[in-house]
């Protein structure tokens, strides 16, 4: 056996060779880099290109209502409405004060004044016969005692051409007696139609509205007319031999406006 001092050699070398060994597999003899400590912050690098337009997001709340705008600048003035309703005739005025009295006349010899006279009757009656000529003949129109007649020959719904006739200021024609209705029938055949709008509003066949005035008690239906019970929508047309029938509102054809003859007061006196 060797001496002690050779063992404590042997032993020492093992115990160094042992150490040498774990400080090599830890730190020593490692291949793996370490990682040094945190270096300064580097400088802000350019804006990147943008991104691409997301989906829309859900709406969000509603917001308040704003205030009150200024108001605008006034609009153009539109179309002319329909004409209305006749008012009611107002109160009669206060008299007016009392003129001068005139200066005294003087007796004149009025003779030849009358014979004036007489020759102007003769040439207004004249011209009334002229103006009548030109009514019946040129214009086509036919007149009563009462009232004129006059076919529009326009195609026009029933509301459209009770308007136009109201505009003209007359209404529908509506017949209120057998001559009446059988002059106006003979007036459709001159003027080569078959059926115009007038102004009778179904109401049974005791009885129907002249463009929804009064009603009256004329009727002129043809045979099997009315074929159901007139109603306040239901519109009608005469025929060329002046013979009533229902229609519909909304088909179009020619009509009869009749318009009221002005009254003439009392022929003066000289």
């Amino acid at each position: 056996m060797g001496s002690p001092q050779g063992s404590r050699r042997v032993l020492a070398l093992l115990v160094l060779l042992k150490t040498f060994n774990l400080i090599c597999a830890t730190e020593v003899c490692s291949n793996t880099i370490l990682p040094g400590s945190k270096g300064d912050q580097g400088e802000r690098g350019d804006d990147g290109d943008q991104g691409r337009l997301g989906k829309a997001g859900p709406p969000g709340l509603r917001g308040s209502r704003g205030e009150l705008g200024s108001q605008g600048d006034m609009g153009q003035v539109g179309k002319v409405g329909p004409a209305g309703a006749k008012g009611d005739r107002g109160l009669e005025g206060a008299d007016g004060p009392g003129g001068l009295k005139g200066k005294p006349g003087s007796t004149c010899d009025c003779g030849r004044y009358r014979k004036f006279v007489g020759q102007l009757d003769i040439n207004i009656s004249k011209l009334k016969n002229a103006v009548k000529f030109m009514k019946n003949v040129i214009l086509g129109i036919k007149e009563t005692e009462e009232k004129f007649y006059l076919i529009v020959k326009e195609a026009r719904k029933f509301k459209e051409a009770q308007m136009n006739c109201k505009l003209r200021g007359g209404a529908l024609a509506a017949p209120e007696t057998e001559d009446t209705n059988s002059l106006i029938g003979k007036y459709v055949a001159q003027a080569g139609l078959t059926h115009v709008f007038i102004g009778q509003r179904g109401q049974g066949q005791e009885g129907a509205d002249l463009d929804d005035s009064q009603p009256q008690n004329y009727t002129a239906w043809a045979p099997g007319e009315p074929k159901e019970p007139p109603t306040k929508d239901g519109c009608v047309q005469m025929s060329s031999t002046g013979a009533w029938s229902q229609s519909e509102c909304d088909v179009t054809m020619f009509y009869v406006c009749e318009f009221l003859k002005r009254k003439r007061g009392p022929p003066s006196v000289l």
